[in-house]
């Protein structure tokens, strides 16, 4: 009986002995990181979408492919784009002949404004003479009358063409300044425009997710189409509560395990801390005046930025992760 007794003791000093180690560990070594099993990839998602409205005539990548900036994505039937940009076109040809046709207008009201008031000056000449004639009694008063009703006629005639001019100099005379050229010329870079987003290509290096369009479906304005996850734009958010926080910073290193790669470790770095916690921003936000009100630790939601993996260990958004933040 003494024999079993003495054969435990050095046992039960062996389990006190690492008891103390790990509560040593756990006490050291949390003073110098901060883990959690809250985290989730994410990346920056592109949502691709047409920017003029009709039917696409042809669609030239597939689900999950990886594509580079640059390459095309689809097409939208440019044929209606095409007839208003000839129509537009069109319209400027039109305003400019009616800018020509108002510069003609200009010239020859100011050609009838000086023939107007050459005959006038010649009337008034012949007036004065008529009058001094009938004084001498060379002339008969009709004659008189008759040269006076001419001047007065001449100056209507006068008044009106100068009308006529100040009315074709209200126009611009050069044709970029009046604003039916400048409503086509706009017309026409609209148009462009328009006929240029019926090629749709891509923005970023990336691969295709979430993708089901097919050629001959109708596309709408900003209509969210497929995704574009761009490439090395992977990070994690990870959920600390806000009593862990504390000594968390950007430029800190993290040391990254993620669940589809059992056994592998990624590094990263602490890139900045949300400025809310994830239920302030939610679309239901808690009502926390109730009277069966729970006070609950948030969580707060830091960014981490993730070293670029190989191509061996393809990242996934919405995986789960486990990560450490070295705190010194």
């Amino acid at each position: 009986m003494k024999r079993i007794v003495a054969n435990k003791k050095p046992i039960a000093i062996a389990l006190v002995l690492v008891a103390l180690l790990g509560g040593y560990a756990v006490v050291h070594f949390s003073g110098r990181s901060r883990s959690t099993e809250n985290a989730y990839i994410n990346a920056d998602v592109v949502n691709v979408a047409a920017q003029v409205a009709g039917r696409v005539t042809a669609v030239y990548v597939k689900d999950n492919q990886y594509v580079h900036k640059g390459d095309a994505l689809f097409d939208v039937d440019p044929e209606p784009f095409t007839i208003a940009l000839n129509r537009a076109q069109a319209d400027l040809a039109l305003a400019k002949q009616s800018a020509r046709q108002d510069n003609a207008e200009v010239g020859a009201a100011r050609a009838q404004v000086a023939q107007t008031e050459g005959d006038l000056s010649n009337a008034r000449s012949s007036y004065a003479r008529d009058k001094e004639l009938v004084a001498q009694h060379f002339l008969s008063q009709q004659a008189v009358d008759d040269a006076q009703t001419r001047m007065q006629a001449l100056q209507a005639s006068l008044d009106q063409a100068r009308a006529k001019l100040s009315k074709a100099l209200s126009v611009p005379v050069k044709p970029e300044e009046r604003g039916d050229v400048l409503k086509a010329q706009a017309a026409i870079a609209q148009a462009k425009l328009d006929l240029e987003h019926t090629h749709i290509t891509a923005t970023q290096n990336g691969q295709i997710s979430n993708f089901s369009l097919a050629a001959g479906s109708l596309v709408n304005v900003g209509v969210p189409l497929f995704a574009l996850i761009e490439q090395d734009s992977f990070h994690i958010d990870a959920n600390f509560k806000e009593t862990e926080l504390a000594g968390i910073h950007p430029g800190q290193d993290v040391d990254i395990q993620i669940d589809m790669y059992s056994g592998q470790h990624f590094k990263g770095t602490v890139e900045s801390l949300s400025g809310g916690t994830g239920t302030a921003f939610s679309l239901l936000p808690p009502q926390n005046a109730t009277g069966n009100w729970v006070k609950i630790a948030q969580r707060v939601p830091v960014r981490i930025k993730l070293t670029p993996t190989d191509a061996e260990h393809p990242l996934r958004i919405g995986a789960t992760a486990t990560v450490t933040v070295y705190l010194k």
